[in-house]
């Protein structure tokens, strides 16, 4: 399904995907990873749900410096100046104005389509269906869009959103947001299931350039103001040296903070089409196949006995043998052993700040 040819994307590729600990390092990120052992990593399998859309050069990329050798290895479609690389990571509004003013000096009737490289989508038809209304509303009207997700469960990782009727849209999933939420507690999590009218934030986000640039001027107006004080640098051999200086003095802010939830008229589209954000190893386990004792099984063969819901993960298919445990994670890597209960998933990302502290960053 290709869009006209004023629509582009912007991949993020710089988180480090820290609960997915020990085999997502600092080093080489989750996204990277074939974590799902399905022959693609994470990133190449974004891309490739894009591509149907619009091609490989309308696609731009924004990571961390470190990892510019990694993403052109592995998307060798993109054009190298179309991996723009923060000098060091300040959160998701940084990196978006600058990849917006990049495309902008491109193409000022742009329509961009913002996703995550680390998120799975497993009908991929239905997310392009969804991502065409999305685009068509962004660039017909001044409208900020997310895509929200039917939530089947009172997920505590997840924002949610909170919707109404938008009068006069040409289709039913398009919906005006009312709230945002953070990563609610359990009870209010359970609440919003219950009332029918929240749905998942998927953080991926569609609008015109035309649109988020005004949102930028008008809520985050130094770092607005900064990149067109270095406009002129941008695309030549001082950008490197421009971002520097930007990110050195940008507030470290997510988009949602920043422009999201303080933003006039925010719509949602309403898509299930298989989503999840892969963001710890039990979304992992709720995605993959498993076998006949319940147990979720990657890159490993397993041997259990009397074990049964297991998250079981490593590396060059070594033989792990089980008795007796029951809902636990277990990630094998060459230099670091996890074994941690399911329902306590979120306290990976605690012990990755204590091994930072107590061993250094080659551990994590």
């Amino acid at each position: 399904m290709a869009l006209h040819d004023h629509t582009y994307a912007v991949i993020m590729a710089g988180g480090v995907g820290s609960r997915f600990w020990p085999m997502s390092r600092s080093g080489r990120p989750k996204q990277f990873l074939d974590i799902l052992d399905r022959g693609r990593t994470l990133i190449q399998m974004t891309a490739d749900r894009l591509e149907p859309m619009l091609p490989f050069d309308r696609m731009y990329v924004v990571t961390n410096v470190r990892y510019k050798d990694e993403i052109m290895a592995q998307l060798p479609g993109i054009p190298e100046d179309q991996i723009l690389c923060e000098p060091f990571m300040k959160n998701t509004a940084p990196c978006l104005a600058y990849a917006h003013h990049r495309i902008g000096l491109r193409d000022p009737e742009a329509t961009i389509v913002v996703a995550s490289a680390d998120h799975l989508i497993e009908d991929e038809e239905g997310f392009l269906d969804v991502l065409g209304v999305a685009v068509r509303q962004a660039s017909e009207t001044a409208q900020l869009l997310t895509v929200g997700i039917a939530p089947t469960r009172p997920d505590t990782g997840y924002g949610y959103i909170q919707f109404e009727e938008l009068p006069g849209a040409f289709d039913e999933r398009l919906q005006q947001v009312r709230t945002f939420t953070e990563k609610p507690d359990l009870e209010l999590a359970q609440q919003f299931l219950d009332s029918g009218d929240f749905c998942w934030n998927s953080g991926i986000f569609i609008w015109s350039l035309a649109t988020i640039q005004d949102r930028f001027e008008e809520q985050m107006p130094d770092l607005h103001s900064a990149f067109l004080d270095r406009l002129g640098d941008l695309g030549t051999d001082r950008e490197a040296e421009a971002i520097l200086d930007i990110f050195g003095e940008a507030e470290n802010i997510s988009i949602d903070y920043g422009i999201m939830e303080g933003a006039p008229n925010v719509g949602v589209v309403l898509g299930d089409f298989g989503w999840s954000d892969l963001g710890t190893w039990g979304s992992l386990y709720d995605k993959l196949d498993k076998d006949d004792q319940g147990n979720a099984i990657s890159g490993v063969q397993l041997l259990g006995d009397g074990a049964t819901g297991l998250m079981v993960a490593g590396e060059g298919g070594k033989m792990m043998v089980v008795k007796g445990l029951e809902d636990f994670i277990i990630v094998d890597t060459p230099d670091a052993l996890l074994i941690c209960p399911r329902h306590e998933e979120q306290w990976v990302k605690q012990v990755v700040s204590r091994l930072k502290a107590d061993h250094g960053e080659p551990l994590v």
